[in-house]
C-alpha cells in the first residue's frame, strides 16, 4: 500500500521529523482521486444521499495525472475502487473511466477499455459509461467510437454468460438515451458463439425474425435454453391471464423489469415476485405492498416474507447492513410514504421480523480492525431527524455506536457537551432502545468537539479514529479540531484520523483541511460508513 498518499516532493530523509509530518498527511492527487470515486468529490466533505452529475469540473486531480503520465496508475485507482466495493455508489467509477478512456495517450485509453467489462457490471453501467464519453467529447475534442470502444463493448456482451446475457436485456433495454440495440450496432459486435449471436438478433430484429431463423435448424444445447428463455420473456409481454404470468415468474424467476405495467396493477403478480425479489429491494417496498394489499396481516405470504427477512442465511446473501434495515423499519413504523400520498397500516409480523433481522444483520460488518472513539454530542436533544430519513438523531448516533462497538474489539464510546465528557457502557448485548437511553441521560450544555481527542490525549489512548457525531451543523470550538488531532498524533505516535459528523447538517462543515486525515460527513446514510471504513484503511 502507498505510504498513506505520500507525495513524491516530499523530503525522503525525514530530516525534519515536522517535514515528514507534513509529508504524510498531504493531500495528494492520488488521495483526491480515490475521494472522487468513493464518494464522487475530491474535497474533505462527504454529503449523505447526494447525487450529482460528474462533469471534468470535478476531476481535477484525475486530470492533473493523466497530464503527468500516471494514467495507467489512475485506471488501476478505478479498477480497485470497482472490483472491492470500496465506493459508495458505481457512478462516480464509471465517470473516472470514461475519463481516462478519453484520453489521448494510448496506454492509458487501453487500459481504460481493457477494464470496462470489471467495471461495468450490468447494462446500466454500460450505457452510463457511453453517456459519460458522449458528455466529455466536447470538453476533450476527441471523439467516441473508436476502434477501442467497439471492442470493449464487443468484449462486455461477448464475455457475458449467455442465459445471464438474455437477462439483462431483457431486464435494462435502455437507460440514459442509450439502448442495446444502438450500442450493438454502433460498435459493430460480432458475436463469438451461437448463443451470443442469437441474443445480439433478438435485440436488433426483434423476436419474429428470431423464431424464423431457428424454427427448422438443429440448435446447440445453450441456444436450445435461451430460445426458450426468450419464448417466456415474449409469452409474458402478450399475456393478459394473470395465473399464466404468475406461473411464468414463479418458474423462470421473471423480474418486474420484464414485465408489462398492466401486470404491476395485480397483487397476486407482487407476491410471486416478492418471492425471488433482492431481500434490500424486498424491504425499501414494505409500505407500498402493505397499503396495496399485496401484504396482509396473518396472510400465508406475509408469514413467508417474514421468515425470509429475518433468516440469517438470506441476510448473509444480500449483505443486509443494520443501517439499512433500520431504515426500513423506521420508514415502515410512519405508516406514510414521503410525500404523505401512500398510506398503509403496519403489521406488527413485519416490524417483529424486522426488528430480528437487525440485530442479526450485524454479523455481516467486517470489522477494520482499528481503535475508534465514537463521540456523541449530547449538548441538544437529539430529537432532530437525519435529513432522507425517518431516523432520529438519538437513534442513529446508537446505532452508529452499536456498529463500531459490536464489530470493533477496541472502540471507546463517549459522551460530550461542554465541560463535561462521560464514557459510555455500550456493550454487544444492549438493544438499540437500551443504547439510545445510555446516551441520551447525560445532561448537556455547549458543544465542544474537541473534548474527546483531549480525553484520549490526556489518558494515553492511542487512537486511530474519532467519530465525532452531532446534529449541530456548526459547532462551537474551544479550540481547532486539528490542533488536537495534531497534539494526539504528537503524544501517542498513532497516525490518528478524524471524522467530524454533523447529523441534521446539510452542507456545513468544520473549515477546509489539507490534512489527509480529516474528512466531514453532513447527515447520514449507508455510504459514510463506507467512507469511514476506507478513511480507517488509509484507501481515501
Amino acid at each position: 500500500m502507498e505510504p498513506s498518499g505520500c507525495s513524491p516532493s516530499c523530503p525522503s530523509d525525514h530530516s525534519s521529523k515536522a517535514a515528514g509530518d507534513n509529508c504524510l498527511w498531504e493531500v495528494s492527487d492520488k488521495v483526491r482521486l480515490r475521494r472522487l470515486l468513493c464518494y464522487g468529490f475530491e474535497g474533505d466533505v462527504y454529503t449523505a444521499a447526494k447525487e450529482a452529475r460528474l462533469s471534468t469540473a470535478q476531476a481535477g486531480s484525475l486530470i492533473s495525472m493523466l497530464r503527468e503520465g500516471r494514467g495507467v496508475e489512475a485506471v488501476n485507482e478505478i479498477k480497485s475502487f470497482a472490483r472491492d466495493g470500496r465506493a459508495v455508489t458505481r457512478d462516480p467509477v464509471v465517470f473516472a473511466l470514461a475519463l481516462c478512456s478519453q484520453h489521448s495517450e494510448v496506454t492509458t485509453k487501453r487500459a481504460a477499455f481493457k477494464a470496462v467489462k470489471d467495471v461495468c457490471q450490468d447494462p446500466a453501467h454500460l450505457f452510463s459509461f457511453l453517456q459519460y464519453k458522449k458528455e466529455l467529447k466536447e470538453d476533450m475534442k476527441c471523439g467516441i467510437w473508436g476502434r477501442g470502444l467497439r471492442k470493449a463493448v464487443s468484449d462486455w456482451y461477448n464475455g457475458q454468460d449467455a442465459l445471464s446475457l438474455a437477462a439483462l436485456v431483457t431486464g435494462c433495454k435502455q437507460r440514459e438515451g442509450w439502448s442495446h440495440k444502438d450500442v450493438l450496432r454502433l460498435s459493430h459486435t460480432k458475436p463469438t458463439d451461437e448463443a451470443i449471436a442469437l441474443i445480439s438478433k433478438y435485440v436488433a430484429k426483434g423476436w419474429k425474425e428470431v423464431q424464423v431463423a431457428y424454427a427448422d435448424k438443429e440448435n446447440p444445447e445453450e441456444v436450445v435454453k435461451v430460445l426458450s428463455y426468450l419464448d417466456v420473456v415474449e409469452k409474458v409481454k402478450h399475456s393478459c391471464d394473470e395465473t399464466e404470468v404468475i406461473n411464468l415468474i414463479e418458474e423462470h424467476k421473471l423480474e418486474r423489469e420484464q414485465l408489462l405495467t398492466a401486470h404491476l396493477k395485480s397483487k397476486f403478480v407482487w407476491r410471486a415476485l416478492l418471492k425471488e425479489m433482492p431481500l434490500e429491494s424486498v424491504v425499501r417496498i414494505l409500505g407500498k405492498m402493505t397499503a396495496k394489499k399485496v401484504l396482509q396481516p396473518g396472510a400465508s405470504e406475509t408469514q413467508a416474507l417474514c421468515e425470509r427477512i429475518q433468516s440469517e442465511a438470506a441476510l448473509k446473501k444480500a449483505k443486509m447492513h443494520p443501517f439499512s434495515i433500520l431504515w426500513a423499519s423506521e420508514r415502515y413504523k410512519q405508516g406514510q410514504g414521503y410525500r404523505g400520498k401512500t398510506k398503509w397500516a403496519t403489521d406488527g409480523s413485519i416490524l417483529k421480523a424486522l426488528d430480528v433481522a437487525f440485530y442479526k444483520s450485524f454479523l455481516n460488518v467486517q470489522p477494520v480492525g482499528k481503535s475508534f472513539v465514537v463521540a456523541v454530542d449530547v449538548s441538544t436533544s437529539l430529537s432532530s431527524v437525519v435529513p432522507g430519513t425517518a431516523i432520529s438523531d438519538a437513534v442513529a448516533a446508537a446505532l452508529i455506536t452499536m456498529v463500531f462497538a459490536r464489530t470493533e474489539p477496541d472502540t471507546h464510546v463517549l459522551a460530550y457537551s461542554e465541560g463535561a465528557l462521560v464514557p459510555c457502557s455500550i456493550s454487544a448485548d444492549m438493544t438499540l432502545a437500551q443504547t439510545t437511553d445510555e446516551l441520551v441521560k447525560i445532561p448537556g450544555g455547549s458543544t465542544d468537539c474537541t473534548l474527546p481527542i483531549a480525553w484520549a490525549t490526556e489518558n494515553g489512548k492511542a487512537v486511530d479514529v474519532f467519530v465525532i457525531l452531532t446534529n449541530n451543523p456548526l459547532w462551537t470550538l474551544t479550540a481547532s479540531p486539528l490542533a488536537s488531532l495534531k497534539k494526539h498524533r504528537q503524544k501517542t505516535g498513532s497516525p490518528s484520523k478524524l471524522v467530524m459528523c454533523g447529523l441534521t447538517s446539510i452542507g456545513h462543515t468544520t473549515a477546509d483541511s489539507e490534512d489527509r486525515g480529516v474528512l466531514s460527513i453532513c447527515g447520514f446514510d449507508l455510504g459514510a460508513f463506507c467512507v469511514i471504513r476506507n478513511l480507517a484503511q488509509d484507501l481515501i
